[in-house]
Order: C-alpha cells, then sequence, then structure tokens
C-alpha cells in the first residue's frame, strides 16, 4: 500500500494497493486477511499490571474505566491511517483479550494479543507451573489457545509473546520458554516475538530455534535499540531474523541512525518499528500517564523524511514487513 504524506501535518494515509500476500492473521475480532491489515503498530500496551504473576487479577482494574482513558489514544492515532496494532501485553500481565475486542469494536482499530509466558523481571511474571512442566508442556498450552481461544474468551492469539533475562548464557526456564515457542511455531505458523534487548541474548535464541529446525525468520528480536553494534544488525538481518526497534513512544534520536543505517545497507526490509507505548497501570491513580502512540508519525518522519527516508521505506516498515512477519499461511 503507498503512503501520502501530507506536508505540515505529516498525515500518513493509505493511497493504492500494492502488495498482495495469501494468509491470515488472528485479531480480537476475528481472523482477517493478511493483506487487508494496513499500517499496522507491532509493539504496544493497552494495559499493563507489574503486580506479579502471584497476584495479577482482572478485579485490580475496570474494564469500562480503562476503556475510557485509552480509547481517545485510539482514536487519535487512527487520524494517520493505522489500521492494525499488536498488544504485547502477555500472560501474568494482566492481558485481556475481551477488553482489547471492546476497543477494537469501539475505535475500529484492529488489536492482536498473543500467546506465551514472559520470563524477564527475573520471573516475576512466570507461574509457578512454568517451572516444573516442561516445554512440550507450555507448548501445548498455546497451541490449546492457538486452536480454541484464550480461556474461554474464543479470541484466538495472533504471535506468540515471551521473554528471557539478558545474560551471557540463558538459565534453564529461559532456554524452555524458547523451546516452548519454536515447538509452537512448528505446529501453529505464529510468530515468536521476544522480549530480549542486546544481539548476544538474542542469538543464543536464534540458536535454540535453528537446532530444532526452525527458520530465523521465525523469530522477532524485540528492543533490539538496546543492541549498540550496528554491525550485529547486519548479522541478524543476513540470518533472517526480524529486528524490532520498538520504543519509539519514549524517545525518537537514537532511532534516527540505526533506520538510516538499516537503509544504507540494504535490510530495511528486516527492520519492524513501534512505540511499546500506552501503558494504563493499574497501581496508578486513574492508569498513570499514558503514552501517545503518534511519535513515528509526528517526530520520527519528519526527522528522516528531512535525511532521505521515501514514502516506500515508510510503506515498506509499517505495512510491508508486518504482513510477511506475522502472516500465516493458509
Amino acid at each position: 500500500m503507498k503512503f501520502c504524506l501530507i506536508v505540515g501535518l505529516s498525515l500518513l494515509v493509505s493511497c493504492s494497493m500494492r502488495v498482495v500476500e495469501t494468509g491470515f492473521l488472528n485479531t480480537a475480532t476475528g481472523k482477517i486477511p493478511i493483506d487487508s491489515m494496513g499500517i499496522t503498530l507491532i509493539h504496544e500496551h493497552m494495559l499493563v499490571d507489574f503486580i506479579g504473576a502471584d497476584s495479577v487479577s482482572p478485579a485490580r482494574y475496570n474494564q469500562e474505566e480503562v476503556i475510557a482513558k485509552v480509547l481517545p489514544y485510539l482514536i487519535e492515532v487512527k487520524k494517520y491511517g493505522v489500521k492494525t496494532i499488536f498488544d504485547c501485553t502477555p500472560s501474568y500481565l494482566a492481558k485481556d483479550p475481551v477488553l482489547l475486542k471492546k476497543l477494537s469494536e469501539q475505535s475500529g482499530i484492529r488489536l492482536v494479543t498473543n500467546t506465551g509466558f514472559y520470563g524477564a523481571v527475573d520471573n516475576k511474571y512466570l507461574p509457578d507451573f512454568a517451572f516444573t512442566e516442561t516445554a512440550e508442556q507450555l507448548s501445548q498450552r498455546w497451541i490449546e489457545e492457538f486452536e480454541n481461544g484464550i480461556g474461554d474468551t474464543g479470541i484466538k492469539p495472533g504471535f506468540i509473546k515471551i521473554s528471557v533475562n539478558e545474560e551471557s548464557t540463558l538459565r534453564g526456564v529461559d532456554a524452555k520458554l524458547v523451546k516452548a515457542a519454536g515447538l509452537t511455531h512448528q505446529k501453529t505458523g505464529l510468530q515468536i516475538v521476544s522480549h530480549t534487548g542486546t544481539w548476544a541474548t538474542a542469538s543464543q535464541e536464534v540458536a535454540i530455534l535453528k537446532e530444532m529446525g526452525l527458520d530465523p525468520s521465525a523469530f522477532v528480536w524485540v528492543h533490539a535499540q538496546a543492541e549498540q553494534d550496528f554491525q550485529n544488525y547486519m548479522i541478524a538481518a543476513k540470518l533472517g531474523a526480524w529486528i524490532s526497534l520498538d520504543g519509539i513512544g519514549w524517545s525518537v534520536d537514537e532511532y534516527v541512525d540505526r533506520l538510516l543505517y538499516a537503509k544504507e545497507k540494504g535490510f530495511l526490509d528486516q527492520i519492524l518499528i513501534s512505540h511499546d507505548a500506552g501503558w494504563y497501570d493499574p497501581s496508578k491513580p486513574n492508569g498513570g500517564d499514558f503514552q501517545p502512540f503518534t511519535n513515528i508519525f509526528e517526530k520520527l518522519m519528519p526527522a528522516l523524511n528531512s535525511k532521505g527516508f521515501e514514502e516506500a521505506d515508510w510503506e515498506m516498515l509499517l505495512e510491508e514487513n508486518p504482513v510477511r512477519a506475522f502472516g500465516i499461511s493458509n
């Protein structure tokens, strides 16, 4: 899909369809053809509760209060032509598929939820059984969500969200989560999205998946903006892994050089971008300060356009790459 940039407003809207793919994506409101994803933000959060796996509960927030806070921000980003947003809040951090369905119905933006478990922050967000069950048993839980829906909601995940701790050698439970994600991908085709950080850790995850016979293109290296050695982006791209630069809601400057480097070296087609913004937090009055989903359109685009970025580059980053990364074959 081509994008029209309206000078002065930095407004992004779709103009004409160019990319045609086959396959589907699960959203909170049902399955959609992947060629209808449109402009997509691949890493955002509507609601996150950091209290821990042993205490998280839907009783800690009111859905209607969350909707009242979050909905205006979805309406705001919709004016830039955004059609699909991936909500990366994992299980045991207040993942709420029904909330996403309501927000989607009221905003007109398709929201995508996930399956998987979050191992970072010293395993604070892992349920007890994650330490005792095998990778195969964990994977079966996630496959069940793909096949029959999350809990009793009937809502199916559109990707696998895991995370690991940043260490020189992955600890046992983290490696198990990666293997469970690999097994789930083999069965479902869902993309593996792993909160990671530097390539030193991400490369270990890719190695596990390769040992299982998976292509690195099944893996999204989340928070890759933490990597300081740009040469490692080249290594990941040559392997075929997806490089996710996804904290743009909080700053812009550090992304300019990374994206210019990716374009110069010819691997912009392996890059995913998003804000990691939002964050209604039940522990704070009125959910705390909610970060908008607009920095890409209002700040990053003008900065990069002044340095030679063109419509085709934004088309690739915001539509073509998400389709290639997340579409599931029919």
